[in-house]
Formats: C-alpha cells, sequence, structure tokens
C-alpha cells in the first residue's frame, strides 16, 4: 500500500535446499499487518521460501507513522483507516520486543488471515485469536491501545523507509546487490500472489534488477485489486 492509497501458510516455511555448497540469501521483508498489498506480496515470498535458498527475515513498518503528518490532505476514509491503523502494528512490534524476532512470522500470518483472507474486524476479539494461534499471551492485546513501545516502531519503521525514501509505503524488501550490499525497494505489488514457477521467476527478476547498479523503478497503473486466496 503506498503512502496515498488505501490459502492460510504459516509464518516461516523452511527455505528450499539449494545445491551443495550454495549461499543463502537474506530478504529483510518491512510490513503493516493491515496493508493488503503487503501481505500479497509477503504470501509471495514464503511461496518463494520453498523454491529458492532463501530465508525471508520479517520486520515492523507503520502506516500510520508514514502518514501521521498527511491525514488532514488525504481522504476522509483512508484517514480514518490510518488512526485504526496503530493498534494491530502496536501489538505485533510488542510482541518482538516482549517475544522476539521469530514471533513475526507466525503472527503476521495469523493476522493477515483474518484480516485480508477472512475480512474480519480490527477487533479486540480478533487480535487475541490471532496471538494465541501464534502462540502467544493474549493480555499483548493490551498494546494496542498503548505507545509503550511506539519508540522500537518508530525505529523498525525508519530503518525500513530509510532504505527506499520518503514517497513510498509498505511493503519494503531488501535483497543482496552487487558486491553484497543490500538493495531496496518498496514492492514488488502483486495479485494475486504468484505460485510455484512463477513465484520462483519473479525472485529470480528481482534480485536481476537488483544486480543493475542505478536501476531503480518499474512501475504501471494498478488495474486490480488484492486477490486474496
Amino acid at each position: 500500500m503506498s503512502a496515498t492509497a488505501a490459502g492460510h501458510e504459516t509464518g516461516h516455511q523452511p527455505a528450499a535446499p539449494g545445491a551443495a555448497g550454495e549461499a543463502r540469501t537474506t530478504a529483510d521483508f518491512w510490513f503493516d499487518p493491515l496493508c493488503p498489498w503487503a501481505w500479497m506480496t509477503s504470501r509471495w515470498m514464503l511461496e518463494v521460501e520453498k523454491l529458492r535458498p532463501v530465508d525471508v527475515r520479517w520486520h515492523v513498518m507503520s502506516l500510520a507513522v508514514l502518514n501521521e503528518n498527511k491525514l488532514d490532505t488525504l481522504p476522509a476514509s483512508y484517514a480514518d483507516f490510518l488512526r485504526d491503523a496503530w493498534g494491530p502494528v502496536r501489538v505485533v512490534i510488542a510482541a518482538q520486543q516482549e517475544h522476539g524476532d521469530q514471533v513475526l512470522g507466525p503472527l503476521y500470518t495469523a493476522l493477515g488471515t483474518r484480516f485480508h483472507n477472512q475480512a474480519l474486524p480490527r477487533t479486540r476479539e480478533t487480535l487475541v485469536a490471532a496471538l494465541e494461534e501464534a502462540g502467544l499471551p493474549a493480555s499483548l492485546a493490551d498494546y494496542a491501545d498503548s505507545d509503550a513501545y511506539d519508540t522500537e516502531l518508530r525505529a523498525s519503521h525508519k530503518e525500513g523507509i530509510d532504505k527506499v525514501g520518503q514517497d513510498v509505503g509498505t511493503p519494503v524488501i531488501a535483497v543482496p546487490g552487487p558486491d553484497g550490499e543490500e538493495i531496496a525497494f518498496f514492492g514488488p505489488v502483486v495479485t494475486p500472489a504468484p505460485r510455484g514457477e512463477q513465484a520462483a521467476r519473479l525472485w529470480d527478476g528481482t534480485l536481476a534488477v537488483a544486480s543493475v547498479p542505478g536501476f531503480y523503478e518499474i512501475k504501471r497503473t494498478r488495474t486490480a485489486g488484492p486477490v486474496f486466496d
């Protein structure tokens, strides 16, 4: 989901084994649990983990933080969405801070499945159900209305957005580029999430464009909304 736009898997699949001695690749992925486009891209990355020697490392970013100084200039419906977006992402960052990075993938899947595939409301009941599915205490839902970890949320958000600039949104993905340095992009934005060999080819293409010094953008107008499996 840009700064101005509004199958249930486990949160982390074992990556496909590569050839003997083949180096593994880490893909850093920043998400807001309410963004449908980040959700589509994240499901693609879980598919890539099955097909390529790739490990996804999850990070939190926030559409509420990204747009907090723009609410007066945005459509009223999107501004209302952003005000509601604080709760879920605060719960996710609290879970990470109190239980470790390894809970991010499973909790994201539990939340995203409910928000996107099942279209459940962004209520405490939905948050608690997702937390329990991810093996986390229901009491973490209390953080939806707390700014206790907002410093950590803003730091995680800043880490991701600093890699791509303020004029984009979520998802942000960072992959190895030339000489091993990390190259980050907004996207890819896809619908529905590619599966099988199509998913693998898109990953190969992502690495290919990241390998080109000076590559910045490929884009076309979206003509379809998110298609959830």
